[in-house]
């Protein structure tokens, strides 16, 4: 069966067009904000469109005010030809005698006005339309080429003649009308004219437009077409030029990513001398010569790392026979006098140091020779954060710190390695209690579908700003004047760190000062899955209450122990 397709309501087309529009203009946002070719072009684009139509509109005023004008010249010496010459018609025609009897067609004849429109009809012709009015008196207006004298002369044209001086010409554009219909633009020239007995007559030349209105047509046509094939020249030029530039910096973009991605041996090349040419010999030098201290430095980081795994090889032989002698003189430190006994128990202590800080070195040289392996098993979570927190009680007692534990109810089940969890969990116990200043630690266990973490938060001095991803640096010390309390190498975040990437996880810092640190460790349930969130929040949820209810609240960037650039924001 064919289910029939729904229609979509108006409010549903809408709200899809405007998704659309929207996505259109994040997608040109987006181009216009990496391409700087695009960023020129368009700019260039728009300039020269304006500038270009500045300069037509400039330009078609003054061909219009100069095609206008010359018209408008023509236009009133004839008129004033014209009124000079019907003005003699219009008052020295000759009057029928009263007492004679005549024919009405001979008194037409006669008539001043019909003789002055009959001859300025000849002159005109067809160019142009003549009108008469004598003192405003319908029967005795006339006009010519069938125009609407009272439609194409305006009442107020009429009055500024009217009240003028007798042979002054005045003009004025106006539409002219037709008895047809038919409706032009025009010149209207207006003049006063005196017929002695036969009164005052108005006199006017109305001249149609149309070949200057085609004329201007076709220029403002012309201009449009010239402008817009101007614009898209210098939008074309504009490109051209810019690809000359963009090209060699895209290159040296392209190149300058490969070389950050490891391919040290990416190398410009170099055409000419001009600042482009010099800036891609530089680009070569600064490449060369960061290859050679990347060499040198890797080099000397492999010397470093051979030293410390030989030393640290060398030294388990003689630690052996000397721990060995140790446990003799500290099993029978009663039969010695107090300060012989004293010395070994301090011997004794020392040494338990210093293999500490050997296997610290030991674990740290198979971390870098890529030799780490995990013996993964199904554990729960719960179990391993009681056996790390146990192993940690009796230092915690001597600082006289107290530990409260968060766990669920439910089973937390996760595949790792158990002996490199817990020591991770150790570690973090052991820095809390360092810096805690004996106030209580909490340890919080949480878990989702996907992930399982465990949070260490302590109320001690806490970290400045930048120190959540020093913290992770091998021998790195917040404050390099204090004395430690409790023995270490230094590298026992940095091991830890090393541990949660080879299980896959995340190891991350949180401090503020006077507010404590809080050190996370996010693990995913099943071994080599991607770890995608973290079941507990970075920012300890009262201190992030806290800012937000003071109206600071910031974002906190959490120093993750994955990969480069991948961080956890909460």
């Amino acid at each position: 069966m064919v289910k029939k397709r729904q229609r979509r309501t108006p409010r549903q087309i809408a709200r899809g067009v405007r998704r659309r529009a929207r996505r259109i203009a994040g997608r040109a946002r987006s181009a216009w904000r990496r391409s700087l070719q695009m960023r020129v072009v368009t700019s260039t684009l728009l300039i020269s469109m304006v500038v270009v139509a500045v300069l037509g509109v400039f330009l078609f005023q003054s061909i219009n005010k100069t095609m206008l004008a010359g018209r408008t010249d023509a236009a009133t010496a004839e008129a004033r030809a014209n009124v000079l010459t019907v003005s003699d018609y219009l008052s020295s025609a000759a009057e029928p005698d009263p007492g004679e009897q005549s024919d009405p067609a001979t008194q037409t004849m006669l008539d001043p006005a019909d003789q002055a429109i009959n001859v300025l009809a000849q002159r005109a012709g067809a160019r142009y339309a003549v009108v008469i009015f004598n003192d405003g008196i319908v029967g005795q207006d006339r006009a010519t080429l069938n125009i609407d004298a009272y439609k194409s002369v305006p009442r107020g044209f009429r009055e500024q003649v009217r009240t003028g001086t007798a042979d002054q010409t005045a003009s004025r554009y106006s539409p002219l009308r037709y008895l047809s219909g038919e409706t032009v633009s025009g010149l209207v020239i207006g003049s006063r004219v005196f017929g002695g007995a036969n009164g005052t007559y108005e006199v006017y030349h109305l001249f149609p437009l149309n070949e200057e209105e085609e004329t201007l047509s076709s220029v403002l046509q012309l201009l449009v077409l010239v402008g817009a094939g101007l614009v898209l020249l210098l939008a074309a030029i504009a490109s051209l030029v810019t690809r000359q530039v963009v090209t060699p910096v895209r290159l040296a973009r392209q190149a300058a990513e490969r070389l950050a991605s490891g391919r040290l041996e990416e190398r410009l090349k170099v055409r000419g001398e001009d600042d482009l040419a010099r800036l891609a010999t530089s680009f070569n030098e600064m490449a060369s010569n960061l290859a050679l201290k990347i060499h040198q430095l890797e080099e000397l980081s492999q010397v470093q790392r051979q030293f410390v795994s030989d030393v640290s090889h060398e030294l388990r032989t003689p630690l052996t026979t000397v721990r060995m002698a140790a446990d003799l003189l500290y099993d029978a430190r009663e039969d010695f006098d107090p300060m012989a006994a004293r010395s070994a128990e301090l011997m004794q202590a020392q040494l338990e140091r210093f293999e500490s800080m050997l296997a610290d070195l030991l674990e740290i040289s198979r971390y870098d020779a890529g030799a780490a392996t995990l013996d993964l098993e199904s554990v729960d979570m719960r179990d391993v954060v009681l056996r790390a927190v146990g192993d940690s009680e009796a230092l915690a007692e001597r600082h006289a710190t107290r530990f409260e534990l968060r766990l669920p109810t439910e089973p937390c089940m996760a595949e790792c390695d158990t002996r490199r969890i817990e020591r991770i969990l150790r570690n973090l116990l052991f820095n809390a209690i360092e810096h805690g200043e004996g106030k209580d630690i909490v340890v919080t266990l949480g878990a989702d579908r996907d992930a399982v973490a465990v949070a260490v938060r302590d109320h001690g001095v806490g970290l400045r700003a930048g120190e959540e991803n020093m913290v992770f640096d091998r021998f790195w010390r917040a404050d390099p004047s204090r004395a430690r309390t409790i023995g270490g190498t230094g590298l026992g975040l940095a091991i830890s760190r090393e541990d949660a990437i080879l299980h896959g996880g995340w190891l991350q810092a949180w401090g503020s000062p006077g507010e404590g640190t809080q050190f996370r460790l996010s693990l995913p349930r099943t071994a080599g899955s991607v770890l995608k969130g973290s079941p507990l929040p970075l920012v300890p949820p009262e201190v992030e209450m806290r800012r937000t209810w003071r109206g600071h609240a910031t974002p906190v960037l959490s120093a993750a122990a994955g990969e480069s650039g991948v961080f956890d924001v909460d």
